[in-house]
């Protein structure tokens, strides 16, 4: 039997296993920690995204879209649909700027504040059970190790 063009190039290319390829296991490592939160947000009808908007903005309160959506990790497109549901929803507010009215600045209402600090203990609780479950050494190495291979991968 003949191999195809693709099963001549997989044996000659030496690829990392599928399931020991980095990307994979840090999706697979994703995945597992989210299965903690999502039981969680879902219950207070907000999506992952749209928690990562509120603590960001619980930290620093009144951030244009662009540095918003830089500190979240969330394209442009996406943040814009989160930050105009999150203020349909009464979440958030917009203040455009004096200066320049296309640019605005996004701030937590009173009750994104009162949605934020009543997942927040929760939240505490979930790192907690992870911390406990992984061990606290072995999840400030992962954050040092993490921090590390993003650093030596900037340009």
């Amino acid at each position: 039997m003949k191999d195809t063009k693709s099963q001549v190039v997989r044996k000659s290319l030496p690829l990392r296993d599928f399931d020991h390829s980095l990307p994979m296991a840090l999706l697979r490592a994703r995945e597992a920690v989210m299965r903690e939160f999502v039981p969680l947000l879902r219950d207070h009808q907000i999506s992952p995204e749209q928690w990562r908007v509120l603590r960001a903005l619980d930290l620093e309160d009144g951030l244009e879209l662009a540095e918003l959506s830089r500190r979240c990790y969330l394209l442009r497109p996406s943040m814009s649909r989160i930050a105009r549901n999150l203020e349909e929803r009464g979440m958030l507010t917009r203040k455009n700027s004096a200066v320049d009215q296309r640019k605005g600045k996004l701030f937590l209402t009173p009750s994104g504040r009162k949605l934020f600090a009543s997942i927040a203990p929760e939240s505490i609780q979930k790192y907690q059970n992870i911390t406990d479950n992984f061990g606290h050494q072995k999840l400030e190495l992962l954050y040092d190790l993490l921090d590390d291979l993003v650093n030596s991968l900037k340009d």
